[in-house]
């Protein structure tokens, strides 16, 4: 079931908490490549000062304010697509970017995607499993709860609080306390038996 747009109309933390071990889906060529999320971070509003928002409304963040269930794709580095959900009322800027997945579907074309690149570190990175599904800045402001299109979450098997780690988000180290260390990053700890169950 692709998740519908209340499960992203609520706070950004639990929305991010939420996302683990869901499937992210993208159709590529009429294939289906997808993989289990275990890893995200949340980043809300204006006066959090690791997120896109704290500039205010520039034309690169307005996806960001608009309606929940979409994707915020940025480009970073002259070189790495990212992404994220939007999530939240609109108006209120907020998303969760998923950092890491386990492919699951798709496998030979993620191989591609990734070539040169171990299995174990095809997808364990924001910028990694973007490659491997093809997400680029064409997604940017898609509807991931529209189950026609490209991109899309679905619903899969749910983390137990006990495989759930938090800690600081990644790559803001020149980002002021509080936000460099408030524990908004969430990865699920799955050990290899859970993981072949999340299949």
């Amino acid at each position: 079931m692709v998740l519908p747009v209340s499960f992203y109309d609520r706070p950004v933390l639990e929305v991010a908490r939420d996302l683990l071990g869901a499937r992210l889906v993208r159709r590529l060529n009429g294939q289906r490549l997808s993989g289990i999320i275990v890893e995200t971070e949340a980043y809300r509003g204006e006066e959090d000062l690791a997120c896109h928002a704290r500039a205010g409304r520039p034309p690169r963040t307005e996806v960001m304010y608009g309606p929940p269930g979409h994707a915020y794709v940025y480009f970073t580095y002259g070189m790495h697509w990212l992404l994220n959900c939007v999530t939240g009322p609109e108006g209120f800027p907020a998303a969760v970017l998923v950092r890491a997945i386990l492919p699951r579907e798709g496998i030979e074309t993620i191989a591609a995607n990734r070539a040169g690149q171990p299995c174990k570190l095809w997808c364990n990175g924001p910028a990694k499993l973007t490659r491997a599904l093809a997400v680029d800045g064409g997604f940017n402001a898609a509807n991931l709860c529209d189950p026609q299109g490209s991109l899309w979450i679905e619903a899969g098997r749910p983390v137990p609080d006990h495989r759930v780690r938090n800690g600081p988000r990644v790559g803001i180290q020149r980002v002021p306390e509080p936000w460099r260390s408030i524990p908004w990053r969430f990865l699920a700890d799955l050990p290899e038996s859970q993981q072949e169950i999340m299949k």
